[in-house]
């Protein structure tokens, strides 16, 4: 699927971008920390089975594992699995993560999870098509933990913006999560701010949005 802005958010453009990533810089984006809202977010819950949809290089479904979750990881990128596999292992928490190379528009999983979470994730289908898909894999009585990048008008990708089809407000992501299925704890849009990997201070406008499965 083809986007204004020219993104094609399929398996090519994965593959490229995670070649790129560890081209450009050896270990940039494969040795970030997991994200700081997961971390908020599903801190106190208690651990059972999880799946991060487009898990990337790793860092929250080894944090997730590291903190007692069986996980089910899975991404389109065979590039990014490798190295999340290896981070698992120098971790000590292979044994708890399952990799799973695929694209989660056409994927389907065994079964429900206690949690179901995704961190930026870019498939190559609608965003709100996307978090509906993956909302219907949390067990009754689970969590769905959805964090995204922040809609702004005129976003298109350049730099550190989003491009818009990739983006979403909080407000449309909690409008998706049927009131009578679903008790919506978090739907915010948060500034945060990093630095990159070249030095420079980075801002971060995020959707966040954990509902929790009636059932």
């Amino acid at each position: 699927m083809t986007h204004e802005s020219g993104h094609t958010f399929d398996k090519e453009y994965w593959e490229r971008h995670w070649h790129k990533d560890q081209a450009e810089a050896p270990g940039s984006m494969g040795s970030n920390p997991p994200n700081p809202h997961l971390v908020r977010e599903v801190g106190g819950l208690a651990p059972g089975t999880a799946l991060d949809a487009g898990c990337g290089a790793g860092a929250e479904a080894i944090w997730l594992a590291s903190q007692g979750w069986q996980v089910t990881a899975v991404d389109i990128s065979a590039e990014a699995l490798a190295r999340a596999a290896g981070r698992a292992e120098a971790g000590g928490v292979a044994e708890r993560v399952r990799w799973v190379e695929a694209d989660l528009g056409v994927w389907e999983p065994e079964g429900r999870f206690e949690l179901v979470t995704t961190h930026y994730a870019h498939p190559a289908m609608p965003q709100l098509d996307f978090y509906d898909r993956i909302a219907g894999w949390v067990a009754p009585g689970g969590t769905l933990l959805i964090v995204g990048h922040l809609h702004s008008p005129g976003g298109e990708g350049h730099g550190h913006r989003p491009a818009a089809e990739a983006s979403v407000t909080a407000e449309a992501v909690a409008a998706r999560l049927d009131a009578a299925e679903w008790r919506v704890a978090v739907a915010e849009e948060r500034h945060r701010a990093l630095t990159g990997h070249d030095g420079r201070r980075v801002e971060l406008q995020d959707v966040v949005v954990r509902a929790v499965r009636q059932g």
